[in-house]
């Protein structure tokens, strides 16, 4: 899975093979385990902004349609991937500071452009009082 950090600035990372020594699948994986962590390899042009209640994320994902693609949200990690029968590949995931509220959360497909708005899920004290004797 890949994953993208919607608090930190991206960072560029490369990596050079050295050229005695070379495996497709390790290359493979490194390259895009590391091209999505520093942003230099996106393929999609994502925004992240955070609102007061709910987070709200852009991702362009031009030629798909709604029931091409698949949301997932576990705890503070949103992920977005287009079905296997989608005409183009699309598979990104971000973590946020605060966990999302899946049910109060929504997803809007209009001209190529999936908007988020991922509801907040705010810590609540389980604070109890103590009375002195």
């Amino acid at each position: 899975m890949f994953y993208s950090l919607a608090t930190r600035p991206s960072r560029s990372i490369q990596r050079t093979a050295s050229p005695l020594v070379s495996n497709g699948a390790l290359d493979s994986f490194l390259n895009d385990t590391i091209g999505s962590l520093s942003g230099a390899r996106s393929s999609h042009s994502a925004t992240v902004e955070d609102g007061e209640q709910a987070y709200s994320l852009q991702l362009d994902v031009p030629g798909l349609a709604k029931d091409q693609l698949d949301i997932g949200i576990e705890g503070d990690v949103v992920r977005v991937a287009s079905k296997s029968d989608a005409p183009r590949a699309v598979k990104a995931a971000w973590r946020f500071p605060l966990e999302i509220e899946a049910s109060a959360s929504t997803a809007k497909l209009e001209n190529g452009v999936l908007t988020l708005t991922l509801a907040k899920k705010l810590p609540i004290s389980n604070v109890t009082q103590l009375t002195i004797s």
